[in-house]
């Protein structure tokens, strides 16, 4: 049995989920990596990022997600990609239900075949070694089941899927946009919760309010290590 320290935890690389409101700009995060990326799109809508030339890979049904991983599986340590964006798990999501639906003979069953499904994807993305990987997700606002309050959070198809969602991971971030005093569209990322947004920082290593920098919250969290 090999002892590790808990002082390399960031070693398996910077895990980040991310949702917000249609037009916040979560697509646009995946060109703030600062690192070599690659995007999983399951929106059909790269548009926003038409300056940038970032490589991608179209997800149309649930073969293409798993010829996906196998192919950044192989990747040893990230030397083609440093980052792996899933643009965005709520459509992916949809994705996999939608083909449980065509093979169930009863489409209930579906929906516990996506929390199966789903639950081991998200496991296996997050789990790449070596790897920071941002998934993006679309907001909903959901009845927090200990409290019994409605907070925003991110949206998946299939109830109990989205309560769980932000189990998976350490830094889940809500992208807020909301005007200055000046009039113009500020973009945040709220780090923490508060009574109307589910958020946290469990690295303790980010202010409460981010700029929308992959790349700087990555190096914040590794503490300046890539």
């Amino acid at each position: 049995m090999k002892l590790l320290s808990t002082k390399d935890a960031h070693i398996n690389g910077v895990k980040i989920l991310c949702y917000g409101s249609s037009g916040a700009g979560k697509t646009r995060l995946c060109a703030t990596t600062g690192g070599k990326t690659v995007i999983l799109s399951a929106e059909a809508g790269l548009l926003s990022l038409r300056e940038h030339d970032i490589p991608f890979i179209q997800i149309q049904g649930i073969d293409d997600i798993y010829q996906a991983y196998d192919y950044l599986a192989n990747d040893p340590e990230g030397q083609t990609f440093s980052w792996i964006c899933l643009d965005s798990i709520s459509e992916i999501g949809e994705v996999v239900l939608s083909a449980g639906k065509k093979s169930a003979k009863d489409p209930r069953a579906a929906y516990g075949d996506l929390q199966e499904k789903m639950g081991d994807l998200l496991r296996a993305f997050r789990d790449l070694p070596g790897r920071n990987v941002y998934f993006s997700a679309k907001q909903d606002r959901i009845k927090d089941e200990a409290t019994g309050i409605m907070l925003y959070g991110p949206s998946m198809p299939g109830q109990k899927l989205g309560l769980q969602l932000p189990y998976f991971f350490d830094e889940v971030f809500v992208l807020r946009v909301e005007r200055s005093p000046e009039g113009s569209l500020v973009r945040t990322l709220q780090t923490f919760q508060d009574v109307q947004y589910t958020a946290k920082d469990r690295s303790g290593a980010l202010a409460p309010y981010e700029d929308p920098d992959l790349g700087a919250i990555a190096t914040k969290i590794s503490g300046g290590q890539k």
